[in-house]
Formats: C-alpha cells, sequence, structure tokens
C-alpha cells in the first residue's frame, strides 16, 4: 500500500508535540536554515538512528569527511520526515546522495504501510533532488529477543528490495553486519537498548555504509542491493 491517501505511513504529518517543548519545529527550522550555507555531497536522513550517528566517532572519522549533513529527528515515522521532506530541508541543498533511514519508529502501521511509507519519501526526494542517488538503509533488527516488531522489519526490508529496482535512481542496501546471534538474541554491546546502536554497533555498520558511499561518488558501479 503507497497510495498517501490511503496509507497513514505515506501522508506528511507534523509530528505531535507530547512534552509541549517545540523541540521537533525547531529542530527542522534549524535543518532549513543552517543548510543555506551549505554545500554537501551527502545527507543523512532519518529518525533518531540518523541523529545519534552524530555522536560517534564513526561520523567525524567516515562522513564528515564527505561534507555529510545529518538531519536526523527524533523518533518519527515516516509521515514526519516525509513532512520535513515537503516543508523545506531539500530547499537549499544539492547533494550527490541522499541516505534515508526511518521506519523502526512507526507505531501501529503494517510493514506494507512501512514500505509505502518510506517509498513516499524517496518519490518526494526524487522530485526535488533528482540528481541525486537515494540510499535506503534496511531496517535492523530489535528486542533482546525474538518479537514481532523484529519480524516486522524484516518483513518491510523484503517489501523493499522487490519494490526498489523500479525506482530509478534509488537502491536499498543491508546494513545489518548479524547483530542476531545463533540463538535468537541481540547483544547489548551493539544496541544497547536493544534499539538504538551503541559505539560498537554503529562501528559494525557504518564501515560497510562508508565503502559504498565512497563507490557511488567516485560513479563506479555497484550493484543495486548488498
Amino acid at each position: 500500500m503507497s497510495d498517501g491517501n490511503q496509507n497513514p505511513a505515506a501522508v506528511p504529518t507534523l509530528l505531535p508535540d507530547v512534552q509541549g517543548d517545540g523541540r521537533w519545529m525547531s529542530m527542522h527550522n534549524h535543518f532549513v536554515s543552517s543548510s543555506k550555507d551549505k554545500e554537501p555531497e551527502v545527507v543523512f536522513i532519518g529518525d533518531s538512528n540518523v541523529q545519534l550517528m552524530h555522536q560517534f566517532e564513526v561520523w567525524r572519522d567516515l562522513f564528515s569527511p564527505m561534507h555529510a549533513l545529518n538531519f536526523g529527528g527524533l523518533g518519527e515515522g515516516t509521515q514526519h520526515v516525509l513532512w520535513r521532506m515537503e516543508n523545506g530541508e531539500l530547499k537549499h541543498i544539492k547533494p550527490k546522495i541522499i541516505v534515508l533511514w526511518v521506519g523502526t519508529f512507526n507505531q501501529g502501521n503494517t510493514a506494507e504501510q512501512i514500505s509505502g511509507g518510506i517509498q513516499a519519501i524517496v518519490r518526494c526526494m526524487q522530485q526535488r533532488q533528482p540528481q541525486a542517488k537515494v540510499v535506503v538503509l534496511s531496517l535492523l533488527p530489535r528486542g533482546k529477543n525474538p518479537n514481532p516488531l523484529r519480524d516486522r522489519n524484516k518483513q518491510v526490508n523484503e517489501l523493499l528490495a522487490e519494490a526498489m529496482p523500479s525506482m530509478p535512481n534509488a537502491m536499498l542496501f543491508d546494513l545489518d553486519p548479524g547483530f542476531v546471534h545463533s540463538d535468537g538474541a541481540i547483544s547489548h554491546n551493539d544496541m544497547y537498548d536493544y534499539l538504538h546502536l551503541s559505539r560498537q554497533g554503529y562501528a559494525r555498520i557504518c564501515q560497510p555504509l562508508h565503502k559504498k558511499l565512497l563507490q557511488l561518488l567516485e560513479g563506479r558501479r555497484v550493484p543495486a542491493q548488498q
């Protein structure tokens, strides 16, 4: 399901200001204004998993040399990131690559709806930044032990793998280096709360992602999916 009129995960939506401090809108406005004097080659866009990446050494060591911007938000769903994309965050920049990572925080949505929401964001990016390659990052497993949300994320990835080849200038990149152990468990050393990555977890995913982005920036032919 990808029709924005039918799919709540594909309808641009403001993130509810539950805390009452306006942080999300302030963050959005900062992204719009701060991008006016920037010339990034790569822009990372998504939820708090993108935002937290900026706080670790891997960002400084691997992605800052690419003049990368980090537009990572709070615990957003696809519909909230779509709202940000349609309201100015792509207006002042012309990156070569946009990295999108969102979907695990979608509450109450099915795998089909989340996949449709991600595809809606990709189409929005393609309309506003036709020169950019869009790299969609796969959703990681979550929870210490097997659970329905882990199954849902896996299904989202399967649906995206089917859909992405038909989307021009876009690709799905599988991030998971094998976080789930043979007993079905995830280590807190990789995900400190079994949802957000630790320093070690980010190091494991960012090295191969950095290699892929370098290949794309250098114009080398790479597979549509890994």
